[in-house]
């Protein structure tokens, strides 16, 4: 078998520099990519635990770590106007020499969107507002001086068949779902039917996949559905042994 693997670093609970450890780690074991996410709040277990914004992190992490790809799984398009994200994204990717990951979706947790004053909407809303965002991305991208180190690669999170998998075939160079793998396998079929409709080769996508830890012995599951790149999903304390697994897996 061939596949990158990656590892998500959950930005809560724990301390930044248990954060940086972790990140120093996972970069040093050879990890294709790290990643956190972008939210204000725990997504789990206490809700006033301690939790660290995304893109401050990721600006740490890029001087901090030497081969991994890096980025949020996933920014929330509602958080910043497209146009601060490129510049942000273009920043972080001269910091990292090249290796930052822009993945974007459409949002979901209520209360960042409350606490935060943004304007919760609903989902159809939020769809549309990432659909116009992703060329308004695209082209601040472009015209930003300097440029970025490489070309930026936009990764799509969301496995929405009439909406959100239809922008992947349009925009993305990566996509990234949740198993089981038989769900997988559907949403990655359906993805490759928007490719298909909309004139654009499946190859030049990516299919990503975050799984628990207790879900390593489904790898070959997850291959046969479609999956090229496996981010392992890890809390505080940050064990990063389901990740040393996934490299021993990949060879």
């Amino acid at each position: 078998m061939s596949f990158k693997v990656g590892v998500q670093l959950h930005p809560q609970v724990g301390t930044v520099d248990e954060l940086r450890t972790a990140w120093k780690a996972a970069d040093a074991m050879g990890a294709d990519s790290i990643f956190i996410w972008d939210h204000f709040f725990p997504l789990y277990g206490n809700p006033d635990a301690a939790h660290y914004e995304a893109y401050t992190l990721l600006a740490a992490m890029a001087v901090d770590t030497e081969h991994a790809h890096l980025g949020a799984l996933v920014t929330c398009n509602s958080y910043r106007n497209p146009q601060l994200l490129a510049d942000m994204a273009r920043t972080i990717d001269l910091l990292s020499h090249g290796r930052f990951i822009l993945g974007i979706g459409s949002g979901w947790f209520e209360r960042d969107y409350t606490e935060y004053g943004y304007n919760f909407g609903t989902a159809p809303s939020r769809l549309r507002d990432l659909e116009a965002a992703l060329p308004k991305l695209a082209d601040r991208l472009g015209a930003l001086v300097p440029p970025p180190d490489g070309d930026v690669p936009i990764l799509i999170g969301g496995s929405g068949e009439k909406v959100t998998l239809r922008l992947v075939a349009e925009y993305a160079d990566a996509w990234n779902s949740f198993g089981p793998p038989e769900n997988f396998a559907n949403k990655n079929a359906v993805l490759n039917r928007w490719c298909e409709k909309l004139g654009r080769s499946p190859h030049e996508i990516e299919r990503t996949v975050a799984i628990q830890p207790n879900e390593l012995d489904a790898i070959d599951a997850y291959v046969a559905a479609g999956a090229e790149h496996f981010i392992v999903m890890i809390g505080a304390p940050y064990d990063l042994a389901p990740l040393a697994a996934l490299i021993a897996a990949r060879g």
